[in-house]
């Protein structure tokens, strides 16, 4: 099946597939596009009308993209047409900070040069990431996309099949839901989720500042949140700056000249005068995780699966984990001649991805609430760690190893290899 103008040909018919992939984000077709380098056909069913996806402006949504990320992107293919809009993050320094004060004299800094492999990752605008995605989707004959479409209703007895809003019924042999951490593939198929909120909210917008950035990546832990100052090419920055959830309901209703007053201070000026370099964004901050990532003829990736605190930055790079990791078992157990939908074969995946996502989801619940406060004791105790952590070169070098996901049991596309 070719995509274009399939809506209007398929309209009233019964479309059959190999994978019925439910979610037009970016883990959807990234999984799409993975699984057809292995010859196995999908349809994207993407809620978002075709429209939405089509910007080619700067809005000021950015991914820090991790060297096992930017690794799975070259080895589909898609990295060559991104790497010229992408700014390599050499440097990471992290340290305790308060609004007016400055950063702690104790800090981490992560140097690229310590590990052999190169920058530790990338940070890509969304518009790149998301252009690449849909033009490769429209390219490929093995992929359906399908904007603008909703589900309604869905079973997995028998074949996996869905129907939607406009009464289509699209069948594959199996559901994946790429849906979001609200998916409704898992709420349809009884899947509960376990997690909290923070009464945190993240505020998210870009800046142009006057000095270079260096390709040094920053994080200061204020007592109501993280900071985060990501680079980005050129003299501009991307910025995820937690507060509690009062506090940015107030801050993201001033104006822009108020809201950078209020950054400022936070800021502090290293990188010299800033101004905002796109729109302003805010994101309520929580953990959930779905109780099991499969069912039967149906799989979780991305934010379907789980929702961990931006803290360490990995949500995109976990769910393109999940891709990685799903496509990998899916295309070994159609090599050797099993059922890729049967339960036992997903189970592998589940296997695979569960103890990589509660051991990060642990982890970033537990610096969230160590860094997010400014208890004295606690201060000083995470301020020597981190001093600590940093005075070790070979503890230094793992951390670097395990933001650019090099460690742990990586899917061959994170090691830069085909399917």
């Amino acid at each position: 099946m070719d995509n274009p103008g399939q809506a209007a040909i398929l309209q009233g018919m019964t479309v059959k597939t190999d994978i019925l992939i439910v979610g037009g984000g970016l883990n959807g077709p990234c999984l799409a596009i993975a699984l057809a380098s292995a010859g196995i056909s999908s349809v994207v069913i993407d809620a978002l009308p075709a429209e939405a996806r089509d910007a080619d402006t700067f809005d000021g949504r950015s991914y820090a993209l991790a060297l096992a990320s930017v690794r799975m992107l070259r080895a589909l293919g898609l990295w060559e047409g991104l790497s010229d809009n992408a700014q390599p993050m050499l440097e990471i320094k992290a340290s305790d900070g308060r609004a007016g004060e400055g950063p702690a004299p104790f800090f981490l800094h992560f140097d690229h040069a310590e590990i052999e492999e190169g920058p530790m990752g990338h940070m890509l605008e969304d518009r790149f990431l998301r252009q690449a995605l849909l033009a490769r989707m429209e390219a490929e004959p093995l992929i359906t996309h399908m904007p603008g479409a909703r589900v309604v209703h869905q079973t997995t007895e028998g074949p996996a099949t869905v129907t939607l809003e406009s009464g289509e019924v699209l069948t594959g042999r199996l559901l994946v839901g790429a849906d979001g951490r609200r998916s409704g593939v898992a709420e349809r198929a009884g899947i509960k989720r376990q997690g909290w909120d923070y009464g945190q909210t993240a505020l998210v917008c870009s800046l142009a500042h006057e000095k270079p950035h260096h390709g040094i990546a920053h994080q200061f832990f204020m007592p109501a949140g993280p900071l985060a100052i990501l680079p980005l090419p050129g003299n501009r920055s991307s910025i995820v700056w937690s507060e509690t959830t009062a506090r940015a309901t107030e801050i993201e209703a001033l104006d822009d000249a108020a809201y950078l007053d209020v950054l400022r201070p936070r800021f502090g000026d290293f990188l010299g005068q800033i101004s905002l370099a796109g729109k302003r964004f805010s994101y309520p901050l929580n953990l959930t995780i779905a109780e099991k990532f499969v069912d039967t003829r149906l799989a979780l990736i991305g934010d379907a699966a789980h929702g961990v605190h931006p803290i360490a930055g990995q949500g995109l790079n976990l769910g393109l984990r999940d891709v990685a990791a799903l496509a990998e078992v899916l295309v070994d157990a159609r090599r050797r001649g099993e059922d890729f939908a049967a339960i036992d074969v997903l189970e592998r995946y589940q296997g695979w991805r569960r103890f990589d996502t509660a051991s990060l989801s642990a982890a970033t619940d537990l610096f969230n609430r160590l860094f997010s406060n400014d208890n004295p004791l606690l201060r000083l105790g995470r301020d020597l760690g981190m001093g600590a952590v940093n005075a070790m070169p070979a503890l230094r070098r793992r951390f670097i190893r395990e933001a650019a996901g090099l460690e742990g049991d990586v899917p061959r596309l994170m090691q830069g290899r085909t399917l």
